[in-house]
């Protein structure tokens, strides 16, 4: 049976496939390991790997011609727009988001405190005045509703968005608490 579907018809529609499996696999694994994640990352490897050996081992022994060379190409192209796609859904992480305004920044971090977000507002001085700097880490979920928080609060706000490997004690809503219980210190 396998012997089928290593022929000629059928080779290009399985490199095609294969590649696209095997480079949304790495293309995770990458983001995997820039997070940390110690134990996914390895698991992720061995099955990019084995793809990857299988579909190679194909193209030098049955596949000259160019059609088998563009799935090949192809596959990898779209193999990382949807691992993409597939680790924006998964939204895993936190940030680190930095707010610049003139205007009050503690209103901002009570407006961001009734939403549920722990905030931290510090004073600064900017290159022509002094500016409010408001601080949250939020899970890469919220971003959007913290973003327009800000933006509703302050649309000539700068602000700058950082990606955090770890964060340790803070304060973070916890989903499965009731709403008036929600705040837990830590991880």
């Amino acid at each position: 049976m396998f012997e089928t579907l290593f022929e000629y018809p059928f080779l290009p529609f399985l490199i095609f496939a294969a590649r696209i499996c095997d480079v949304t696999i790495g293309t995770l694994r990458i983001i995997f390991v820039s997070k940390g994640m110690k134990t996914v990352a390895p698991f992720l490897g061995f099955f990019e790997v084995l793809i990857w050996i299988v579909v190679i081992s194909q193209i030098l022994t049955k596949a000259n011609d160019w059609i088998c060379y563009v799935a090949y190409a192809s596959g990898y192209a779209t193999g990382n727009y949807i691992g993409m796609i597939i680790e924006e859904r998964l939204a895993m992480g936190v940030y680190l988001v930095r707010v610049f305004t003139l205007n009050s920044g503690n209103e901002l971090v009570q407006i961001l405190n009734r939403k549920n977000f722990g905030a931290t507002c510090l004073r600064g001085r900017g290159m022509s005045s002094e500016v409010d700097v408001v601080e949250t880490v939020v899970g890469r979920k919220n971003m959007a509703t913290v973003e327009s928080t800000i933006k509703d609060f302050d649309p000539e706000a700068f602000f700058v968005v950082e990606d955090v490997r770890s964060t340790q004690k803070g304060i973070f809503p916890s989903k499965h608490l009731p709403l008036l219980k929600r705040w837990r210190i830590g991880k």
